[in-house]
């Protein structure tokens, strides 16, 4: 498999570029927590307090479970993961966000690490195409040996993400940075794990895929 040209990051690059994701992703919850704590030691209403920082705690721990799957190390290298823990994860990001019907099809099993992270970073690819919610369909074919993982969205206003299509099309037309680190993984991951990704738009839908080579 020939190896993408766009994929130029150094190591501490992809490190710092990556923390910066992860960092945007909880800031907002965390500072809503402290936005409630401000207001129980103003005398506000406790009610309304402790309503946001319980909120605002599910939400950040959800996204750090998610975050340690999709991005961290997750065990030794080499180690695998259950694909139930990748369900989950997915199912509970959609539950704090309240707007994203999830559907998952396909056996549990243990598989390797970079084909489950490669899963939810497509995950969030696919989430982040119908920005005000729709469905989602993960289904996951034969994931132990010739994978192939099928993600489709429908919704409003729909959209191809343009930095994951000039990834794979070889054409990167401005550098990467946090922004747009995320479908860069992906792309990365799909390499590490001998996986290609296509996408399949339609009026109707967007299908995302990653099948074995």
């Amino acid at each position: 498999m020939e190896k993408n040209p766009n994929l130029t990051l150094t190591g501490p690059d992809l490190a710092a570029l990556l923390c910066s994701r992860v960092c945007h992703d909880i800031i907002s919850p965390v500072g809503a927590i402290n936005n409630g704590l401000e207001l129980l030691d103003e005398g506000g209403a406790d009610a309304d307090a402790m309503d946001l920082i319980r909120t605002s705690a599910l939400n950040a721990a959800v996204r750090l479970k998610f975050a340690r799957l999709a991005f961290g190390a997750s065990g030794s290298v080499g180690a695998s993961i259950d694909t139930g823990e990748a369900e989950k994860a997915a199912r509970d990001f959609a539950v704090v966000e309240k707007k994203t019907e999830i559907s998952w099809t396909g056996p549990r099993v243990i598989i390797p690490k970079n084909r489950v992270k490669l899963l939810l970073n497509l995950f969030l690819i696919a989430y982040g195409a119908i920005p005000r919610g729709g469905s989602l369909d993960v289904t996951l074919e034969n994931p132990e040996y010739d994978a192939v993982f099928k993600l489709v969205v429908r919704g409003k206003m729909m959209r191809v993400p343009p930095k994951l299509v000039e990834l794979l099309s070889g054409t990167l037309e401005e550098a990467v940075d946090a922004h747009t680190i995320q479908p860069y993984y992906t792309v990365l991951l799909a390499d590490e794990a001998s996986m290609k990704i296509e996408i399949l738009p339609t009026p109707e839908e967007i299908v995302f895929v990653a099948s074995s080579i």
